[in-house]
């Protein structure tokens, strides 16, 4: 189902290539993907967002057109029409939807989103502004309703966890001492712990009741649980990251460290990563280049140890790799409202652990495309093999996307890639290498806007995006449409008498939003043996 999907966007990116006149296109898309009325009608009832520009439907009872994925009301379809451009939908006497703005989505332009965005980026920069939700809302000039839906619609969040983690964020620069006005940035790019503080520039904060005070926290015992509950690390503890070379964060109670080691031990002959017992060894890149990194796992908390590389880009990586700052307990609580606690029995914190990188889970999402599992691992290992170096204690350093573009197809297909595959995987790394896909930016865009910027690229389908998002980027409400494992585990958690299809599976899933993402998770784990 995925290679159909993926197929399918193809077909329409080419076709954008190759008529740039709406009309045509649209025509000619109808033409390529044979879309009846009643096919229509479907995208339509599924409030389809793949399908936006490819028709546009008007509704004769209320004069007005909108897009396939407008959340107002379902028209009957008698009373419905489909267009190819919104220009022919005016011809016909109608007018645009103002909940859905179709004419907007035609000429490119998406005010809508454009205002979340710039509510958002006030809300990073300055979260001591802000002093509630309802003061994000009030900002927004939207109901209270129609900002939360938008605020979930396209960050996956509500404006109050999108706050908290604002203030923690800020705090984090308060920390290690090199923090800037919100009218302030390095040179001319945003500031991150990482990079080296400028001459002039930091405005280091010594007390943490002023750090909390400063970023909004209504107390100090306040910032110091939410703090110590996503990051692993007290406040106190995070500061001293800026000279450390190892660290230990705290596991939330009940962490299933058993499904941890199922998740870092997939591949068992991985050449970047390595777990013996409780001790799992691993190579990641970062900003200063690669480094080796142990974590010593126990019930209760993980050691972590760098050699040579910085501590806190290796938090930032543990907590993922941990899944630390999910939201396990929520999602099990809603499966249990929902009446269905059987998905969640046994593992009611499961977390998903991220990919060490972006490029690794963009690496991955291309490999894996259309073949078995183990296949997929040993392409990845023959490409680091092809394009790294042993680094230390008998594992390689991880591909860099200089080097993976610096190939040619060619070089791949005798180690069992399809020229297709290849093609994807060296010009997509290309892209990285040249600056055209700006990894580093998708976690800060919206969850519409990384989608949609990875979705532009050749290679990347819907079922890629969306694993990509949800394992790389922790986009908590994600689910790869067409996969396998998540149609077995619908079917198996409710009986059905066959596995749902593409449509089934988006009405079946959209219960468990916003948490997709870890309805994912355990409907990977559903039909598997408990670790």
């Amino acid at each position: 189902m995925a290679g159909i999907v993926q197929r399918a966007t193809r077909a329409g990116k080419k076709l954008r290539r190759n008529f740039p006149d709406d009309g045509l296109r649209a025509l000619c898309y109808r033409a390529v993907m044979r879309m009846t009325n009643a096919t229509m009608y479907a995208r339509v009832f599924a409030s389809d967002a793949s399908c936006n520009g490819r028709f546009f439907f008007g509704v004769t009872s209320t004069g007005i057109y909108c897009l396939p994925s407008c959340h107002a009301k379902k028209p009957k379809p008698e009373n419905t029409r489909f267009f190819p451009t919104v220009e022919a939908a005016r011809a016909a006497g109608l007018r645009a939807c103002k909940k859905c703005h179709p004419d907007d989505f035609a000429r490119g332009a998406d005010p809508v989103l454009e205002t979340i965005e710039s509510l958002v980026a006030e809300v990073r920069a300055a979260p001591q502004n802000f002093p509630d939700a309802r003061a994000i809302v009030r900002r927004s000039g939207f109901g209270a309703t129609r900002a939360f839906e938008l605020f979930r619609q396209h960050y996956h969040t509500t404006p109050a966890d999108l706050l908290l983690r604002a203030r923690l964020d800020a705090a984090k620069a308060l920390l290690v001492g090199r923090a800037l006005r919100p009218t302030e940035s390095v040179g001319d790019k945003p500031w991150s712990p990482s990079a080296p503080p400028e001459a002039g520039k930091p405005r280091p904060t010594d007390s943490l009741a002023a750090i909390s005070a400063e970023v909004g926290f209504e107390s100090l015992s306040v910032f110091h649980d939410h703090f110590r509950r996503l990051n692993g690390l007290t406040p106190a503890a995070y500061r001293e990251l800026r000279s450390a070379h190892g660290f230990e964060v705290a596991l939330p109670e009940g962490y299933l460290l058993g499904y941890l080691r199922r998740a870092l031990s997939r591949d068992i002959h991985s050449l970047t990563e390595r777990l013996s017992g409780d001790v799992y060894t691993t190579v990641a890149q970062f900003s200063t280049g690669p480094a080796l990194m142990t974590l010593r796992l126990s019930p209760t908390s993980v050691r972590a140890e760098i050699s040579g590389g910085p501590a806190l880009e290796a938090h930032a990586l543990v907590v993922g790799l941990l899944g630390l700052d999910e939201e396990a307990a929520a999602f099990a609580r809603l499966a249990r409202r929902l009446g269905l606690a059987r998905l969640v029995t046994g593992r009611p914190e499961l977390r998903i652990s991220q990919t060490p990188s972006v490029f690794d889970g963009l690496l991955w999402s291309i490999i894996g495309q259309q073949i078995n599992f183990p296949f997929a691992c040993l392409l990845k290992r023959r490409l680091i093999e092809r394009t790294s170096q042993p680094f230390a204690e008998g594992l390689y350093a991880p591909p860099t996307p200089a080097a993976v573009a610096a190939l040619e197809p060619g070089d791949l297909l005798p180690l069992q890639f399809s020229r297709q595959k290849a093609d994807y995987v060296i010009q997509t790394a290309r892209l990285v290498a040249e600056g055209k896909l700006d990894l580093a930016a998708l976690h800060s865009m919206s969850a519409t806007r990384a989608e949609r910027t990875l979705l532009a690229v050749r290679g990347l389908g819907p079922w890629s995006v969306n694993y990509l998002m949800m394992r790389s980027l922790g986009f908590p409400d994600c689910v790869p449409l067409g996969d396998t494992g998540v149609t077995s585990g619908l079917q198996a958690l409710l009986k059905l008498e066959v596995r749902p299809d593409l449509d089934a599976t988006r009405r079946l899933m959209a219960v468990f939003s916003p948490y997709r993402s870890l309805a994912t998770a355990h409907l990977w784990q559903f039909n598997q043996p408990i670790p």
